[in-house]
């Protein structure tokens, strides 16, 4: 499992906006190929900032299987209006911490 955490810097103002266009971008990521779940986290500290986290099966499922696709652009033309600047979007993995002896 890929979790990708794309950090969004929003303009003054637009939350409400950038909240709803992620709100009717939803669909597009649950009927991506390996997509396993979408999330939405604004900063308490930074109001502005939200850090979008989709859960993919591959990072290919991500980088190429949805960033090629129409519902990509799709995606984007909701929301990048209101972004403040570029996202910035990194990849992770869970790290298993079971027993280690």
């Amino acid at each position: 499992m890929i979790i990708e955490i794309a950090e969004l810097r929003i303009k003054p103002g637009e939350e409400a906006a950038f909240e709803g266009g992620v709100a009717r971008a939803v669909p597009l990521f649950q009927r991506a190929k390996g997509c396993r779940g979408v999330e939405l986290h604004q900063v308490i500290e930074a109001p502005d900032v939200y850090r979008l986290v989709v859960r993919w099966e591959t990072l290919e499922n991500h980088m190429v299987d949805f960033r090629n696709s129409e519902d990509f652009q799709r995606w984007r033309d909701l929301v990048s209006d209101t972004f403040a600047a570029p996202p910035s979007v990194t990849h992770e993995r869970t790290v298993d911490l079971g027993p280690r002896m």
